[in-house]
């Protein structure tokens, strides 16, 4: 055999071997820290259980994740929503991706569990609108928000106070829209418009009016109301009346018929 063909064998059984290695090292790890089949689990080089589900297509959390776990990847996936119990009993959970998902909506407690471990959380180039704080709760992670269609509205100027995470992460929530659209807010920091337009005062005339509007129904219905009562009373009052003016005539009839039956 040609000496060529001996190294390409040898190249070839090498290689095989190897893999058999890195095969024999890296699925019993998974198995024993139950990696989800959709998912592959390795260890980072401070030691922490890393679990990638990149580009999985995955449409929700997967809910067999190890508790050990320290970085989880998510991103590209085709995930709409964040459930509230999604990350339940991740105590170690120190940096979590969800970037590049279909992401709209985030549950109230969406990260309950996670204030205490997470410090690092990347939401970017999701299709969210706007911040619930009941989602973030207590966090205070450094929150990657860029590349979202945020609505800058009344709701968003509101919530902005109430949450905790790092400051430097609000600066990402650029305006895509904004309401009222005379405000002209798109394309600029939502922090910044923020302190000097009041997205809330077109709301507060609408509510406003509203308030008139109701408290001249509830005051035409009083008054209504006090119409019919007072017919309602005058009409008693009426008959009542007539009633005491009767009451003479019948007393002169009886005594006149007394007085008849004596002389009898």
């Amino acid at each position: 055999m040609p000496i060529g063909c001996h190294a390409v064998a040898s190249c070839l059984s090498l290689t095989f071997t190897l893999l058999l290695h890195v095969m024999d090292v890296c699925l019993p790890h998974q198995a024993e820290n139950g990696c989800p089949e959709s998912c592959f689990c390795s260890e980072s080089v401070d030691g922490g259980l890393v679990v990638r589900c990149s580009d999985m297509h995955l449409i929700a959390v997967p809910r067999d994740l190890p508790n050990t776990t320290q970085h989880l990847y998510l991103d590209n996936n085709l995930l709409l929503s964040i459930p509230s119990d999604a990350f339940i009993g991740l105590p170690l959970l120190f940096k979590l991706d969800l970037s590049h998902n279909r992401l709209v909506h985030l549950e109230p407690g969406a990260f309950q569990d996670l204030a205490d471990s997470l410090s690092s959380l990347d939401l970017s180039s999701n299709q969210l609108e706007t911040l619930d704080p009941k989602a973030f709760g207590e966090l205070r992670a450094q929150t990657n928000l860029s590349h979202n269609p945020w609505l800058c509205d009344c709701r968003l100027q509101l919530a902005m106070p109430q949450l905790l995470l790092d400051p430097s992460s609000l600066t990402e929530v650029v305006c895509n829209t904004s309401e009222p659209e005379e405000l002209q807010a798109q394309g600029m920091p939502f922090i910044l418009v923020a302190t000097d337009l009041d997205f809330c005062a077109a709301l507060r005339r609408t509510t406003d009016v509203a308030m008139l509007i109701t408290m001249f129904g509830w005051f035409t219905m009083v008054i209504s109301y006090l119409v019919y009562y007072v017919r309602h009373n005058q009409e008693d009052a009426i008959r009542h009346l007539e009633y005491l003016k009767s009451l003479p005539n019948r007393q002169g009839r009886s005594e006149e018929s007394l007085t008849l039956n004596t002389r009898l």
